[in-house]
């Protein structure tokens, strides 16, 4: 599934589709799940594994769309005018119109997709609180960096939940590692809304 992945970002970027739709049929992909980033990746591949589902054995391919902008183009790509794939996502509240557009003029179904308030860490964060996210950062060795980012002029006046969303993005590589691990801290009562409806909907 990862190459399939990989040959759907190339065909994304202008190369031929060949090797996409040969892996398609291969594979027997059925669903395509979009997702801007790969944090929200990870977060959803997560929950999936937490809950005992296997989505490539399922024909579904869960991909980064490397930006919600993107969105347009891997809905052509994906959706009716291209594999034919039912598609499926999240996108963040400010984003919407763009996937409401991109989907109608794919001639898509809206129904698979689901709607973060802020973006997916902002959902994770309200979910566990920062309390308890401060207890993962602390586990992870990343609780002095932490409290120097809180302590820099631009982090004062802000509330504790900004903080963290914002610190969350400082480092690359660390919204990744904590999609994965905020999600696998989460009750399984307090799965945030979109998440649970996306995978529920799979």
């Amino acid at each position: 599934m990862q190459a399939f992945r990989d040959a759907v970002a190339d065909w994304a970027a202008g190369s031929p589709g060949e090797r996409a739709k040969e892996l398609a049929v291969r594979l027997r992909v059925r669903t395509a799940v979009l997702l801007e980033g790969p944090s929200d990746l990870a977060a959803v591949e997560t929950l999936a594994a937490r809950r005992g589902r296997d989505l490539p054995a399922e024909g579904v391919c869960v991909m980064s769309m490397g930006g919600a902008m993107n969105v347009g183009r891997y809905t052509d790509l994906l959706g009716p005018p291209g594999l034919g794939l039912r598609l499926a996502g999240l996108c963040d509240e400010r984003e919407q119109r763009y996937y409401d557009r991109a989907l109608e003029r794919a001639r898509a179904p809206r129904q698979g997709f689901f709607v973060c308030t802020t973006d997916l860490e902002d959902e994770l964060i309200r979910a566990l609180g920062v309390p308890r996210i401060e207890e993962i950062v602390q586990a992870e060795g990343d609780l002095p960096a932490w409290q120097t980012f809180t302590r820099q002029p631009a982090q004062q006046g802000r509330s504790p939940h900004q903080q963290m969303r914002r610190f969350l993005g400082t480092k690359k590589g660390r919204k990744i590692r904590y999609g994965h691990l905020l999600t696998e801290a989460l009750d399984s009562g307090r799965v945030p809304a979109p998440l649970d409806d996306l995978l529920a909907s799979l």
